[in-house]
């Protein structure tokens, strides 16, 4: 008998397609109820969003204003609170969950697995290790819940057809104030696709050459409504924050449609893209390795090719 508690990401507005996911992971090994805690500053929105996904049994709704920011200093505690009713918490993999369920693991004084990409049974999952090249297979006890991250890369998200009951509850966690929300800065322009479950995503690598010359993958990203990446190498020259690393170190896609403009395809960064459905490769070098695994590869100037692909698409 399993009980699982997904903890939802979101923005305040909107719930992140991380969560369903995580829904997906706990629905394949058959659990007996699957809950949602929605913590939130004003929850109603989310919780209704959660209470969509097929599976879920309920929706938790905890409203307070410590939680408009979302920090795992001020969540863990509320979801420590709620733990002894479950077998299992599960977070998605992403930077929220990355940043979350160690903290989670920590205060409950038990291990945390990371990166479930397949559950066997209730206690027996799948994990990527040595840079996705090799799978291995983790029990875990059942003396003490399990608190784990979801790959979410290897899971659909859970269909949009459920009718689950949305509770609100109030606690008594008593929330840290070591730990406290500053300022946050971000492009409000950017009205791309999230890069962690977009799509079509377009990536760019140190062959663009400069932080001007890389707004040519902005182009084509915005031509084909698709979110935006970059290798290691890109970030570490500067071209773009790191928010937008795709590789081991970075952020792992599973987009329909991954476009590589310029990354020669080091071993980090095929590890965040072997989900993807098709990959295009586009470098002059034709011995990148790389064109190993694309589906689709041009030997070609990238200076030359992608403002003629912006131009065609455009028309």
């Amino acid at each position: 008998m399993s009980r699982v508690l997904v903890i939802a990401e979101h923005n305040q507005n909107f719930l992140n397609p991380s969560t369903a996911k995580c829904v997906t992971c706990a629905r394949s090994f058959e659990a007996e109820t699957i809950d949602i805690v929605v913590l939130a500053k004003e929850g109603d929105q989310i919780a209704a969003q959660a209470a969509t996904l097929e599976g879920v049994t309920t929706v938790i709704r905890i409203d307070h204003p410590a939680n408009e920011f979302m920090l795992a200093a001020v969540l863990a505690p509320q979801i420590i609170e709620l733990a002894a009713d479950y077998t299992h918490i599960f977070g998605p993999s992403g930077t929220f969950g990355k940043d979350l369920m160690p903290r989670v693991a920590a205060l409950l004084g038990v291990g945390q697995l990371s990166d479930i990409m397949d559950a066997e049974t209730a206690f027996r999952f799948k994990r990527p290790i040595y840079a996705s090249n090799a799978i291995t297979t983790v029990e875990t006890s059942k003396d003490h819940v399990v608190i784990a991250t979801v790959r979410t890369a290897s899971y659909a998200a859970s269909e949009q057809t459920g009718q689950a009951v949305v509770e609100t509850r109030s606690l008594s966690a008593v929330l840290p104030k070591h730990t406290r929300f500053i300022e946050l800065h971000s492009n409000a322009e950017n009205k791309r696709p999230d890069l962690q479950t977009a799509a079509r995503v377009v990536s760019g690598g140190r062959a663009l050459g400069s932080k001007e010359n890389f707004k040519l993958i902005y182009q084509l990203a915005d031509v084909l409504g698709a979110s935006v990446g970059a290798s290691r190498a890109a970030v570490d020259s500067g071209y773009v924050g790191n928010d937008l690393q795709v590789g081991q170190t970075g952020k792992i896609i599973s987009p329909n449609l991954y476009i590589a403009v310029g990354i020669s395809g080091a071993i980090q960064h095929l590890t965040g893209i072997k989900d993807a459905g098709t990959i295009v490769a586009i470098n002059k070098d034709e011995k990148a390795p790389l064109f190993e695994i694309a589906d689709f590869g041009l030997a070609a100037d990238l200076f030359d090719v992608v403002p003629e692909l912006i131009k065609v698409l455009r028309e």
